[in-house]
């Protein structure tokens, strides 16, 4: 692939972090095989090329449906179009399993903890208590009010 080969972006632009990369590549051996650099950025080059290619195909897939936008479902199509079927359901899985968590992350940051909603000024009122209690700690060991109290200005 030449480097330019993505829309006016260098190779460098286009490629995966080399910790994360190196950490599930160890992870994926057993413990006592060792994989030299050059493999290890030969495998990250060709996951780059894979994500580039189910992209592409993904892409043509939304056009075909005439959709502006990549969906779910346009990349599993990709899968099964390149020959990729026997991926197909692993990666729905990990798509609902990814929809779950983030449903659940988004309940979190919505509710309060006895599942009641907040309003972005109970939110803001919450996150100022939070910060003078840390700062409480951080500066003698003393806690603030475990409520805010609903009176005092939230610019401080």
């Amino acid at each position: 692939m030449d480097p330019m080969d993505i829309v006016g972006k260098s190779k460098e632009d286009a490629s995966l972090p080399k910790a994360t990369m190196t950490k599930i590549i160890k992870e994926m051996l057993p413990p006592d095989v060792r994989v030299a650099r050059d493999a290890q950025d030969l495998l990250i080059e060709c996951c780059v090329e894979f994500i580039n290619l189910i992209s592409s195909e993904s892409n043509e897939v939304c056009g075909r449906e005439e959709k502006r936008t990549i969906a779910p479902e346009h990349v599993l199509k990709a899968l099964q179009v390149l020959g990729f079927s026997e991926y197909i359901e692993e990666v729905y899985s990990a798509y609902e399993q990814h929809k779950l968590e983030t449903m659940h992350d988004l309940s979190k940051s919505v509710k309060w903890g006895n599942g009641v909603e907040m309003t972005e000024e109970e939110a803001l009122a919450e996150q100022q208590r939070m910060f003078a209690e840390a700062r409480a700690r951080m500066n003698g060991g003393a806690t603030a009010p475990k409520q805010p109290d609903p009176e005092q200005s939230l610019e401080s």
